[in-house]
Protein backbone atom coordinates (compact mmCIF):
# COMPACT_ATOMS: atom_id res chain seq x y z
CA UNK A 1 0.00 0.00 0.00
CA UNK A 2 1.64 3.19 -1.22
CA UNK A 3 0.31 5.38 1.55
CA UNK A 4 1.92 3.28 4.07
CA UNK A 5 5.01 2.73 2.62
CA UNK A 6 8.01 4.38 3.52
CA UNK A 7 9.94 7.06 1.10
CA UNK A 8 13.46 6.38 0.55
CA UNK A 9 14.36 10.14 0.22
CA UNK A 10 12.87 11.13 3.93
CA UNK A 11 14.37 8.51 6.00
CA UNK A 12 16.53 10.90 7.86
CA UNK A 13 13.59 13.56 7.33
CA UNK A 14 14.02 13.99 11.57
CA UNK A 15 17.95 15.39 10.97
CA UNK A 16 17.13 17.28 8.18
CA UNK A 17 17.35 21.01 8.49
CA UNK A 18 13.70 22.34 9.19
CA UNK A 19 13.93 24.15 6.24
CA UNK A 20 14.81 21.53 3.83
CA UNK A 21 11.88 18.70 5.33
CA UNK A 22 9.69 21.83 5.03
CA UNK A 23 10.24 22.01 1.02
CA UNK A 24 9.61 18.17 1.19
CA UNK A 25 6.36 18.91 2.17
CA UNK A 26 5.93 21.88 -0.18
CA UNK A 27 6.59 19.02 -2.59
CA UNK A 28 4.35 16.56 -1.39
CA UNK A 29 1.77 19.08 -1.72
CA UNK A 30 2.03 19.88 -5.28
CA UNK A 31 2.19 16.40 -6.14
CA UNK A 32 -1.22 16.15 -4.22
CA UNK A 33 -2.61 18.72 -6.79
CA UNK A 34 -1.25 16.53 -9.58
CA UNK A 35 -2.60 13.61 -8.71
CA UNK A 36 -6.46 14.99 -8.69
CA UNK A 37 -5.17 16.76 -12.31
CA UNK A 38 -4.70 13.11 -13.34
CA UNK A 39 -8.34 12.14 -12.28
CA UNK A 40 -9.96 14.89 -13.58
CA UNK A 41 -12.10 12.90 -16.38
CA UNK A 42 -13.03 10.54 -13.12
CA UNK A 43 -14.04 13.82 -11.21
CA UNK A 44 -15.96 15.25 -13.81
CA UNK A 45 -18.19 12.25 -14.68
CA UNK A 46 -19.07 11.43 -11.27
CA UNK A 47 -19.81 15.74 -10.72
CA UNK A 48 -22.23 15.71 -13.48
CA UNK A 49 -23.74 12.13 -12.69
CA UNK A 50 -24.74 13.42 -8.99
CA UNK A 51 -25.92 16.87 -9.79
CA UNK A 52 -28.07 14.64 -12.44
CA UNK A 53 -29.24 12.07 -9.39
CA UNK A 54 -29.51 14.75 -6.62
CA UNK A 55 -32.34 16.80 -9.15
CA UNK A 56 -34.48 18.94 -6.08
CA UNK A 57 -34.89 15.86 -3.25
CA UNK A 58 -31.79 13.95 -3.38
CA UNK A 59 -28.87 14.03 -0.62
CA UNK A 60 -25.61 14.19 -0.58
CA UNK A 61 -23.83 11.70 1.87
CA UNK A 62 -20.41 12.14 2.78
CA UNK A 63 -18.83 8.10 4.61
CA UNK A 64 -15.34 8.24 6.26
CA UNK A 65 -13.39 7.10 8.91
CA UNK A 66 -10.40 9.69 10.62
CA UNK A 67 -9.02 12.12 8.53
CA UNK A 68 -11.20 11.45 5.37
CA UNK A 69 -14.21 11.80 7.73
CA UNK A 70 -13.00 15.05 8.55
CA UNK A 71 -12.13 16.21 4.93
CA UNK A 72 -15.70 15.20 4.20
CA UNK A 73 -17.37 17.26 7.06
CA UNK A 74 -15.23 20.47 6.05
CA UNK A 75 -16.42 20.10 2.34
CA UNK A 76 -19.82 19.24 3.06
CA UNK A 77 -20.52 22.27 5.65
CA UNK A 78 -19.53 24.86 3.68
CA UNK A 79 -22.11 24.24 1.00
CA UNK A 80 -25.02 26.17 3.14
CA UNK A 81 -23.16 29.02 3.51
CA UNK A 82 -21.95 29.08 0.03
CA UNK A 83 -24.51 27.85 -1.77
CA UNK A 84 -27.62 27.70 0.07
CA UNK A 85 -28.24 24.30 -0.12
CA UNK A 86 -30.62 22.96 2.10
CA UNK A 87 -29.32 21.26 5.50
CA UNK A 88 -31.39 18.26 5.22
CA UNK A 89 -29.85 17.31 1.98
CA UNK A 90 -26.35 17.06 3.18
CA UNK A 91 -25.55 13.87 5.58
CA UNK A 92 -22.12 13.11 7.44
CA UNK A 93 -21.82 9.77 8.26
CA UNK A 94 -18.75 9.45 10.33
CA UNK A 95 -17.03 5.86 11.99
CA UNK A 96 -17.23 6.17 15.11
CA UNK A 97 -20.39 9.02 15.24
CA UNK A 98 -20.30 12.40 15.77
CA UNK A 99 -17.28 12.23 17.98
CA UNK A 100 -14.70 11.18 16.70
CA UNK A 101 -15.00 14.47 14.57
CA UNK A 102 -13.12 15.28 17.59
CA UNK A 103 -11.45 12.48 19.12
CA UNK A 104 -9.97 9.61 17.21
CA UNK A 105 -11.71 6.49 17.35
CA UNK A 106 -9.27 4.33 15.41
CA UNK A 107 -11.37 1.11 15.80
CA UNK A 108 -14.18 2.46 14.58
CA UNK A 109 -13.20 2.00 10.89
CA UNK A 110 -12.90 -1.87 11.25
CA UNK A 111 -16.46 -2.03 11.97
CA UNK A 112 -18.35 -3.32 8.59
CA UNK A 113 -21.38 -4.29 10.31
CA UNK A 114 -22.05 -0.39 11.43
CA UNK A 115 -21.43 1.21 7.76
CA UNK A 116 -23.74 -0.62 6.85
CA UNK A 117 -26.09 -0.03 9.46
CA UNK A 118 -25.66 3.55 9.25
CA UNK A 119 -26.72 3.70 5.29
CA UNK A 120 -30.21 1.91 6.67
CA UNK A 121 -30.17 4.21 9.70
CA UNK A 122 -30.20 6.84 6.96
CA UNK A 123 -32.79 5.30 4.83
CA UNK A 124 -30.68 6.06 1.82
CA UNK A 125 -31.99 5.56 -1.57
CA UNK A 126 -31.70 6.07 -5.14
CA UNK A 127 -32.70 9.79 -4.57
CA UNK A 128 -29.16 9.92 -2.76
CA UNK A 129 -25.23 10.58 -3.92
CA UNK A 130 -23.11 8.94 -1.31
CA UNK A 131 -19.56 9.63 -1.85
CA UNK A 132 -16.99 7.42 0.45
CA UNK A 133 -13.46 8.46 0.94
CA UNK A 134 -10.62 6.05 2.03
CA UNK A 135 -6.89 6.61 1.96
CA UNK A 136 -5.95 3.14 1.91
CA UNK A 137 -9.35 2.03 -0.21
CA UNK A 138 -9.92 -0.91 1.86
CA UNK A 139 -11.35 0.97 5.29
CA UNK A 140 -13.74 -1.45 6.33
CA UNK A 141 -16.53 0.63 8.06
CA UNK A 142 -16.96 3.14 4.39
CA UNK A 143 -16.17 0.41 2.01
CA UNK A 144 -19.35 -1.92 3.63
CA UNK A 145 -21.21 1.70 3.55
CA UNK A 146 -20.64 2.26 0.08
CA UNK A 147 -21.49 -1.26 -0.68
CA UNK A 148 -25.30 -0.92 0.82
CA UNK A 149 -25.63 2.87 -0.54
CA UNK A 150 -25.29 1.34 -3.93
CA UNK A 151 -27.64 -1.93 -3.10
CA UNK A 152 -30.32 0.32 -2.15
CA UNK A 153 -30.05 1.99 -5.21
CA UNK A 154 -27.77 5.49 -4.66
CA UNK A 155 -25.69 6.44 -6.88
CA UNK A 156 -22.11 5.91 -5.25
CA UNK A 157 -18.73 7.81 -5.85
CA UNK A 158 -16.10 5.97 -3.63
CA UNK A 159 -12.78 8.17 -3.45
CA UNK A 160 -8.77 6.17 -2.37
CA UNK A 161 -5.24 6.96 -2.22
CA UNK A 162 -4.37 3.62 -3.73
CA UNK A 163 -5.01 1.95 -6.93
CA UNK A 164 -6.80 -1.51 -6.85
CA UNK A 165 -8.71 -1.44 -4.03
CA UNK A 166 -12.04 -2.43 -2.76
CA UNK A 167 -13.67 1.14 -3.15
CA UNK A 168 -12.79 1.47 -6.58
CA UNK A 169 -14.15 -1.85 -7.79
CA UNK A 170 -17.22 -1.41 -5.61
CA UNK A 171 -18.70 2.25 -6.34
CA UNK A 172 -19.78 3.63 -9.42
CA UNK A 173 -17.83 5.98 -10.05
CA UNK A 174 -14.02 4.92 -8.37
CA UNK A 175 -11.81 7.77 -8.40
CA UNK A 176 -8.04 7.16 -7.93
CA UNK A 177 -6.19 9.90 -6.38
CA UNK A 178 -2.61 8.35 -6.29
CA UNK A 179 -1.11 10.62 -4.16
CA UNK A 180 2.37 7.84 -2.94
CA UNK A 181 4.46 7.98 -0.33
CA UNK A 182 3.77 10.20 2.06
CA UNK A 183 6.87 12.65 3.82
CA UNK A 184 5.74 10.75 6.83
CA UNK A 185 4.74 6.98 6.03
CA UNK A 186 1.41 6.79 7.16
CA UNK A 187 0.68 10.04 7.90
CA UNK A 188 -2.31 10.31 5.09
CA UNK A 189 -3.84 13.82 6.76
CA UNK A 190 -1.16 15.28 4.06
CA UNK A 191 -0.58 14.52 0.62
CA UNK A 192 -4.07 12.25 0.32
CA UNK A 193 -5.76 14.20 2.43
CA UNK A 194 -4.91 17.31 0.56
CA UNK A 195 -5.82 15.69 -2.72
CA UNK A 196 -9.03 14.41 -1.16
CA UNK A 197 -10.17 17.85 -0.30
CA UNK A 198 -9.10 19.20 -3.43
CA UNK A 199 -11.09 16.61 -5.30
CA UNK A 200 -14.67 16.86 -3.03
CA UNK A 201 -14.00 20.92 -3.76
CA UNK A 202 -14.49 20.04 -7.52
CA UNK A 203 -16.80 17.64 -6.71
CA UNK A 204 -19.48 19.91 -4.63
CA UNK A 205 -18.68 22.94 -6.64
CA UNK A 206 -19.27 21.14 -9.62
CA UNK A 207 -22.87 19.74 -8.59
CA UNK A 208 -23.67 23.20 -7.04
CA UNK A 209 -22.55 24.63 -10.74
CA UNK A 210 -24.98 22.23 -13.12
CA UNK A 211 -27.56 23.09 -10.50
CA UNK A 212 -27.48 26.87 -11.28
CA UNK A 213 -26.62 27.94 -8.18
CA UNK A 214 -23.88 29.93 -9.73
CA UNK A 215 -23.90 32.65 -11.97
CA UNK A 216 -21.59 34.50 -13.64
CA UNK A 217 -18.71 33.20 -11.31
CA UNK A 218 -20.88 34.46 -8.28
CA UNK A 219 -22.67 32.37 -5.37
CA UNK A 220 -26.16 33.39 -5.99
CA UNK A 221 -27.90 31.37 -4.06
CA UNK A 222 -25.99 32.45 -1.03
CA UNK A 223 -28.36 34.09 1.60
CA UNK A 224 -26.83 37.15 2.79
CA UNK A 225 -27.56 36.32 6.73
CA UNK A 226 -24.61 38.71 8.35
CA UNK A 227 -23.13 42.05 7.77
CA UNK A 228 -20.42 40.67 5.23
CA UNK A 229 -22.81 38.21 3.21
CA UNK A 230 -24.94 41.31 2.88
CA UNK A 231 -22.27 43.30 1.71
CA UNK A 232 -21.31 40.91 -1.06
CA UNK A 233 -25.19 40.49 -1.88
CA UNK A 234 -25.52 44.30 -2.78
CA UNK A 235 -21.92 43.76 -4.75
CA UNK A 236 -23.48 41.11 -6.94
CA UNK A 237 -26.86 42.59 -7.50
CA UNK A 238 -24.80 45.93 -8.56
CA UNK A 239 -22.69 43.86 -11.04
CA UNK A 240 -24.82 41.38 -12.22
CA UNK A 241 -28.16 43.77 -13.06
CA UNK A 242 -25.82 46.39 -14.02
CA UNK A 243 -27.16 48.89 -11.63
CA UNK A 244 -26.24 51.35 -8.57
CA UNK A 245 -26.11 50.84 -4.80
CA UNK A 246 -29.50 52.19 -3.79
CA UNK A 247 -31.36 49.93 -6.52
CA UNK A 248 -29.84 47.03 -5.15
CA UNK A 249 -30.60 47.65 -1.63
CA UNK A 250 -34.24 48.38 -2.70
CA UNK A 251 -33.94 44.83 -5.00
CA UNK A 252 -33.12 43.16 -2.35
CA UNK A 253 -35.52 44.43 0.72
CA UNK A 254 -37.99 44.22 -2.12
CA UNK A 255 -36.94 40.20 -3.22
CA UNK A 256 -36.45 39.47 1.06
CA UNK A 257 -32.67 39.21 0.36
CA UNK A 258 -32.84 36.53 -2.31
CA UNK A 259 -30.16 37.52 -4.97
CA UNK A 260 -31.57 36.13 -8.15
CA UNK A 261 -34.90 37.26 -7.51
CA UNK A 262 -33.45 40.91 -7.04
CA UNK A 263 -31.25 40.99 -9.88
CA UNK A 264 -34.30 40.11 -12.06
CA UNK A 265 -36.16 42.87 -10.29
CA UNK A 266 -33.33 45.55 -10.49
CA UNK A 267 -33.29 45.03 -14.36
CA UNK A 268 -37.20 45.85 -14.23
CA UNK A 269 -38.59 42.03 -14.22
CA UNK A 270 -41.46 42.34 -11.99
CA UNK A 271 -41.21 40.05 -9.03
CA UNK A 272 -44.54 37.67 -9.79
CA UNK A 273 -42.65 37.54 -13.08
CA UNK A 274 -39.14 36.32 -11.94
CA UNK A 275 -40.62 34.03 -9.69
CA UNK A 276 -42.25 32.02 -12.07
CA UNK A 277 -39.49 32.01 -14.62
CA UNK A 278 -37.51 31.04 -12.25
CA UNK A 279 -40.05 27.86 -11.06
CA UNK A 280 -40.21 27.02 -14.89
CA UNK A 281 -36.54 27.08 -15.59
CA UNK A 282 -35.05 24.70 -13.01
CA UNK A 283 -33.83 28.20 -10.59
CA UNK A 284 -31.24 28.33 -13.17
CA UNK A 285 -30.97 32.18 -13.27
CA UNK A 286 -29.20 32.02 -16.55
CA UNK A 287 -31.97 30.43 -18.30
CA UNK A 288 -34.79 32.49 -16.30
CA UNK A 289 -33.11 35.98 -17.56
CA UNK A 290 -32.71 34.59 -21.24
CA UNK A 291 -36.79 33.37 -21.25
CA UNK A 292 -37.43 36.96 -20.75
CA UNK A 293 -35.41 39.19 -22.22
CA UNK A 294 -34.17 36.57 -25.14
CA UNK A 295 -30.77 36.45 -24.21
CA UNK A 296 -27.82 34.14 -23.84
Amino acid sequence: MSTETVDPRFLDLDAWPLSEAMEAMWDGQLEAVTAVHSALAQITAASQAAATRLKSVGRLIYVGAGTSGRVAVQDGTELGPTFSWPQNRVVFVMAGGDSALLHAAEGAEDDASDGVAQMDVHTVGPDDVVIGLTASGSTPFTVAAIERAKSRGALTIGIANNPETPILKVADFPILLNTGSEVIAGSTRMKAGTAQKAALNMISTGIMLAQGRVYKGMMVNMLPTNAKLKKRAISMVMQLAQCDEGKAINALSQSSGEIKLAVMFAQGIELSIATKALQQNNDNLRIAIGSILDID
